[in-house]
């Protein structure tokens, strides 16, 4: 098939585009300007330029490409301040708002058969009831000031992909990503707090993540562009897991001193209301959907292997 990814050049482009490749697919990349040409060749892919903020761009570049498939991975999500939570999401809530509508428009107007688009499965769902949701379950309902921005693009983003009848829009809810290019790489700053104990569990850490590696997600990606049906999948490992149990494995696995434990009201002072969420009242994510429907089976299962690897 012909698939155009949009964001090829990320940190999951570069491990979904060669994995298409070697499926035997012809894979176009829109890169935003000639600076990203060579990178794309050497994922080997095809590349076409457009700013995805900009619709005719958009348009011209699906027509260059004629895809069967679009692959929409467009973020633009860089460290993570908790404190101005907004702030670190405020570009990719624009992707995820006007580039998704923007690929939409071009893909209906070139006659796309399937769209696949990255969402967020692990920020993102209501904070009540069991620690572990599927694919019928709300996202939150009522978010925090800081989170609340992102909540709305990605409803924006999953409403608009399951509301374009005219082409088979799967959406695909991502957990935490680790592995290469993620910010949760070696060495990564991340990672580094832990190693320095400056990455607290704040209250009863009692927030639930669910965690996939980066090639585990390109793969079940692979699986959506071939096999995937209209729908939302969650694409996360198989040990959803408190922030008390993963935090103070992961500091061991890197050779650190047990994380200290700070109330939540410090928390709140260090890293705003956002920070807290995410320490306290966050809900994991079941995978049993995309395994059955997609046939797809994370290497990394459990992110105790995976991090292990990464640490």
């Amino acid at each position: 098939m012909r698939v155009l990814v949009a964001g090829a050049t990320g940190a999951m482009g570069k491990e979904l585009v060669p994995r298409l490749v070697d499926a035997g697919h012809d894979v176009f990349a829109m890169i935003r300007s000639e600076s990203g040409r060579a990178r794309a060749a050497q994922l080997g892919a095809v590349p076409v330029i457009a700013d995805a903020l900009d619709r005719a761009q958009v348009e011209a570049a699906v027509r260059q490409a004629a895809p069967e498939v679009i692959v929409h991975q467009l973020t633009a999500i860089g460290h993570v301040d908790t404190r101005h939570f907004e702030r670190s999401f405020a570009a990719t809530n624009r992707l995820r708002i006007e580039g998704t509508d923007n690929l939409l428009a071009a893909a209906r107007a070139t006659g796309v058969r399937r769209f696949v688009a990255q969402s967020n499965g692990a920020f993102t769902y209501d904070r009540t009831g069991g620690p572990v949701k599927n694919e019928q379950d709300p996202l939150d309902r009522s978010p925090v000031g800081q989170m609340a921005p992102m909540i709305a693009a990605v409803q924006h983003l999953e409403k608009s992909m399951l509301g374009a009848t005219w082409t088979e829009g799967i959406v695909l809810r991502y957990g935490a990503f680790y592995g290469p290019g993620t910010s949760m790489a070696p060495g990564s700053p991340q990672l580094e707090m832990i190693r320095k104990r400056q990455f607290p569990i704040v209250g009863d850490g009692g927030g639930v993540w669910s965690f996939i590696h980066i090639a585990d997600a390109a793969e079940a990606t692979v699986a959506a562009v071939q096999n995937g049906s209209r729908g939302v999948y969650n694409i996360v490992d198989d040990d959803p897991a408190p922030v008390a149990e993963w935090l103070p494995e992961l500091a061991a696995m890197l050779g650190a001193k047990q994380p200290m434990r700070v109330p939540r009201f410090i928390g709140r002072l260090a890293a705003g209301q956002a920070g807290v969420v995410l320490m306290t009242e966050l809900r994991g994510a079941s995978n049993a959907k995309a395994k059955r429907e997609l046939d797809w089976h994370p290497t990394h299962p459990t992110w105790r292997q995976g991090l292990q690897v990464t640490a």
